[in-house]
């Protein structure tokens, strides 16, 4: 596959590769049914059961399942869509950094910026060339990994991101939108950049394995206690957003169980149900979003933090989201929170070791018309509202300017 086909036609090549792939594994599945078919009987016979004798389940079963199709594995995808050299060295580097920023051993200051969502490959490209010049620009000081969120968390029902639907219409080829992250995220890496995510459930993870520098599990499912166990097993650096209404324990709690080993249910790289025993993730922290009542990142709600991460035995470390309910859905209050965390970081606040920022080429936000997705303006965000370059390259010098003194 090309560069060009890489950062211009991701979508034509996604689609192509979900095909290929789709037609495999159909083949596959096939076999594995007749296998199935085959070895089964003896396994009822042995265990006293009667092979073909069981009652009629229908309106049991599937009762609310309309359609059922056949998904390209994490294991077919990664075999074709390889990871490259430099796409490898930029994650692992970007773990070891963000980790050491995360323990202390680093004073440098992490930030995330990008889209609240990603839904558009070549803008996302544009987006990460940009990342690349901060990142040359302020080396020094910050470590700027691109927010590529490819799953969106919903409250009610809408859109629910480009993994699921990326031609934005409806469709949901899901296989496509699986093939076209890893794509993505392989094309940005390879420019040096790295990437942050949040997973919404125990398989996507799987196929973007390799390319996620730092994962944060969302307010809506800080609360899930099988999204904190799985995170005890990711490779990437995690973080745990308070909960919508504010609940900071509910973060707090979440790393707990994060940094400790579990033994659960989960899948392989072929989809295959397997028990999986993890380590436990000490990389865990607590991400302030705000609340829908009102802001948590002034320096009080910081001091309160560290208090009850001290009560619990864990580091004092925090990473601040400048947007949601800190900057109460208005994407221009970014820059007073930033601006805010800049004096409380050059003041020598330790415990801030990262910031968020909802960004996009484009200011504001747009309505995703999924009967007509081409009338979208280039750029702008179909999600949450975000602010521009501009803005952007300001807060990230003003950022810079209070990681360099806290340092000094």
């Amino acid at each position: 596959m090309t560069t060009e086909e890489d950062t211009v036609r991701i979508l034509d090549a996604a689609t192509r590769v979900a095909e290929l792939l789709l037609e495999m594994q159909t083949r596959v599945n096939g076999q594995i049914d007749a296998a199935l078919a085959g070895l089964l009987p003896d396994v009822q016979r042995a265990v006293g059961v009667a092979p073909g004798d069981a009652p009629d389940l229908d309106g049991l079963v599937d009762a609310r399942i309309t359609g059922m199709s056949v998904v390209v594995t994490p294991a077919s995808v990664a075999a074709v869509v390889p990871l490259s050299e430099a796409s490898v060295a930029t994650t692992r580097t970007a773990r070891r950094v963000v980790t050491d920023i995360v323990t202390g051993a680093d004073g440098r200051l992490a930030v995330i910026a990008g889209p609240c969502s990603i839904h558009d490959p070549e803008a996302a490209l544009e987006y990460a060339g940009f990342i690349a010049r901060m990142r040359e620009r302020h080396g020094a000081d910050l470590e700027i990994l691109m927010r590529t969120y490819t799953e969106k968390p919903r409250t009610e029902v809408d859109w629910k991101g480009f993994a699921y639907d990326p031609f934005l219409d409806g469709s949901s080829r899901i296989s496509v939108g699986l093939v076209a992250t890893r794509m993505l995220m392989r094309a940005i890496t390879d420019l040096g950049v790295p990437v942050a995510a949040e997973p919404l459930n125990a398989l996507t993870p799987q196929y973007v394995d390799g390319l996620i520098t730092y994962n944060g599990v969302g307010a809506r499912n800080v609360t899930d206690q099988t999204a904190r166990e799985r995170v005890s097993g990711f490779s990437s650096v995690v973080g745990f957003k308070n909960s919508p209404e504010g609940s900071v324990d509910s973060a707090i709690q979440a790393v707990v169980t994060a940094r400790s080993p579990h033994e659960f249910l989960g899948v392989d790289a072929h989809g295959i149900s397997a028990q999986l025993s993890t380590t436990g993730n000490d990389t865990g922290h607590v991400i302030l979003r705000g609340a829908k009542d009102g802001p948590n990142y002034s320096a009080a709600h910081i001091a309160d933090l560290r208090e009850r991460l001290a009560e619990r035995g864990l580091p004092q470390v925090v990473v601040v989201d400048a947007s949601h309910g800190n900057s109460q859905k208005n994407h221009l209050r970014q820059i007073e929170v930033v601006r805010d965390l800049a004096e409380q970081i050059a003041g020598g606040q330790s415990a801030i070791r990262g910031v968020m920022v909802e960004s996009n080429l484009v200011a504001g936000r747009q309505d995703l018309d999924q009967g007509d997705p081409g009338s979208l303006e280039y750029g702008r965000s179909v999600t949450d509202a975000c602010v521009d370059l501009p803005t952007t390259e300001a807060m990230l010098d003003e950022l810079a300017a209070a990681a360099r003194a806290r340092r000094g």
